[in-house]
């Protein structure tokens, strides 16, 4: 309850975060794009200091920080890199889903771990053939106390290398969303499972995302989460709904260290005896950005509080919170690479990698062009609250 919030000491990890990022953070930055893998040392070191398990509940073993607060941590952790951002955005969010619907055991055995960062739990839901969800045509049937899958996953982040996907499907012969159904399914070599690493991507490098094809996989029927017919509203409603919230604060954050990284280069960069940072063009740029991030970040939090209060447009403020956020990012991240002119452009230089990372947040949870058909239909029908 935010009653008995540490204020106080909520400012010390405030502190302690950005201390880290602006220090060692950036050196697993350099580390992680050298290499193009998130060394266990760091996944270690995010779990050792709290930092998976800040927004879940005490009763689950996290810090139980509320949800709009959690938010002005990821801002912070998002300044560094995508892949230290995904690792946090991720593990904060899962159990959200996984809580409502779990048995006593699934706690225990899932969701507990996940909390402590001790067990790793992929979100599974996309596929190559399908689009918003109501649509997927992964299956299912049952056969006594098993359920046998067949189907294909795609851009499924940790999906390689976790302990558990938290994969939705459809009872075969169903359509729509009555039919869904989620398990959290165990990625421990399942007969017909197969896993394809598709992990050569523009930005983010060093998150693993899996290709997953299933073939009479059988998943013990315990492994179910929820009933059936509530796989959907364990996806939309437990995870995407609050981590949309999150991945535009993760845009915010982004864009303020692009911004950051023109305003420090604009301020050394002399053109014709000048600083970059005294010319008109250049202030434009960086007043533009200054604003339209301000702008983004107070209706993300208001979509945070919508979502804490559960209040009927929180969904609506969820979309267009991310829809609002990502756009900005691309128009922020395209100004600071143009502050720094064609040094930009090259790997040696933060704002390149900056540059691609914003870039996948576009369709992360869902593209813009899908928050806009969830607002457009809330508008329309008079339920977006004004």
């Amino acid at each position: 309850m935010t009653t008995t919030f540490d204020e106080a000491a909520f400012q010390q990890l405030k502190t302690e975060v950005t201390e880290w990022v602006r220090g060692r953070g950036e050196e697993w930055a350099e580390e992680i794009e050298r290499t193009g893998q998130v060394a266990p040392e760091l996944f270690q070191e995010l779990k050792d200091r709290g930092w998976l398990g800040l927004a879940a509940p005490a009763e689950l073993g996290g810090r139980g920080i509320p949800f709009s607060r959690y938010l002005e941590i990821m801002e912070i952790v998002s300044r560094s890199h995508a892949s230290i951002r995904m690792l946090v955005h991720v593990i904060n969010g899962t159990w959200r889903a996984m809580q409502p619907y779990a048995t006593p055991e699934q706690i225990e055995q899932v969701v507990k771990p996940s909390v402590a960062g001790d067990a790793l739990v992929a979100f599974t839901l996309t596929e190559a053939t399908a689009g918003t969800g109501a649509d997927i045509r992964t299956t299912v049937r049952r056969e006594g106390d098993t359920y046998v899958m067949n189907g294909e996953k795609h851009l499924i982040t940790f999906g390689v290398k976790c302990d558990y996907w938290l994969i939705a499907a459809r009872l075969e012969g169903t359509a729509g969303q009555d039919g869904t159904i989620a398990f959290l399914m165990p990625n421990t070599g399942l007969p017909g499972a197969e896993v394809i690493d598709d992990s050569d991507t523009m930005g983010i490098r060093g998150t693993d995302h899996a290709i997953l094809r299933f073939t009479d996989t059988p998943i013990p029927a315990s492994a179910r989460l929820g009933e059936e017919g509530q796989g959907l509203e364990v996806a939309l409603g437990g995870f995407l709904l609050p981590s949309r919230v999150s991945v535009a604060m993760s845009a915010v954050g982004l864009a303020e260290r692009a911004n950051e990284l023109a305003v420090e280069y604009a301020n050394t960069r002399e053109t014709f005896g000048k600083k970059l940072s005294s010319r008109q063009a250049i202030q434009f740029y960086l007043a533009e950005n200054y604003a339209d991030i301000a702008a983004a970040r107070a209706l993300v939090l208001e979509a945070a509080r919508a979502y804490e209060e559960d209040r009927a447009d929180a969904g609506t403020l969820s979309s267009a919170s991310k829809m609002v956020a990502v756009d900005m990012l691309a128009r922020v991240t395209d100004k600071a690479l143009q502050v720094h002119g064609g040094q930009g452009y090259w790997k040696r230089n933060a704002i390149e990698r900056v540059y691609r990372d914003a870039r996948a947040q576009r369709f992360e949870e869902g593209t813009n062009e899908i928050q806009k058909l969830v607002v457009g239909r809330a508008v329309v029908t008079g339920q977006a609250g004004f």
